[in-house]
């Protein structure tokens, strides 16, 4: 958590530095004060010398909307996947019924980073001797496809994980969901919550990827 919390932080900061240094630049290709276009849209002086510089803490949008008009520019902001979210108590009971499953010589890692440096990483991982099995968990699954694809590309950037497991709350939203997508992973993932959870309490592999539903 400490490290995404940086990591935003620091994206925050690095885009109000931006963000002022372009509407600086705007404003004085306009031939504005920092004054005069402040005063148009309720801004101080003080305020926008901040902002230009990227010093003014906790800048809004509002008042980044604000000053962009003031200096004919236009903000525009979207949102883009980057990284696992934030999980719920029902993630981590999901992990945990699934967890009481594994039987020694079996160990279980509440969280597997990938090694990619990035903030995306693998809900759990089973780690059989000389084998890594990632654990990918959903408690409310709305498109197969998708999440079969962030699975997907989570094992092709981890060349450590041997297996994965697809593990889904037991709900009927779920399994008409994976009802839908199934046949066409049965390559992928031979294996359904049976065979799995066999192996798991026997502390071997399942020796194949799988999806568990519980």
């Amino acid at each position: 958590m400490d490290r995404r919390r940086a990591r935003a932080t620091a994206l925050a900061r690095n885009l109000g530095i931006d963000l002022g240094r372009e509407i600086g630049i705007a404003r004085r290709t306009a031939g504005l004060t920092q004054s005069g276009a402040g005063k148009v849209v309720g801004i101080s002086r003080s305020q926008w010398g901040r902002l230009e510089r990227g010093e003014l803490r906790n800048v809004t949008i509002d008042q980044s909307a604000r000053a962009a008009a003031a200096v004919g520019l236009k903000l525009w902001a979207r949102l883009y996947p980057d990284g696992d979210p934030i999980r719920d108590a029902a993630h981590a009971r999901l992990l945990d019924r699934l967890r009481r499953c594994v039987r020694s010589p079996l160990a279980w890692r509440p969280e597997l980073p990938l090694p990619d440096d990035s903030d995306r990483g693998w809900d759990s991982a089973i780690v059989p001797p000389g084998e890594l099995i990632g654990v990918e968990a959903e408690t409310r699954i709305t498109d197969g496809q998708a999440t079969w694809r962030k699975v997907q590309l989570k094992r092709r950037d981890d060349p450590r994980i041997g297996h994965v497991i697809l593990l889904a709350a037991d709900t009927r939203n779920n399994r008409r969901a994976l009802a839908l997508i199934r046949e066409s992973l049965r390559d992928e993932l031979p294996l359904d919550t049976r065979a799995v959870l066999s192996a798991l309490r026997k502390g071997r592999s399942p020796g194949a990827s799988g999806i568990v539903i519980l």
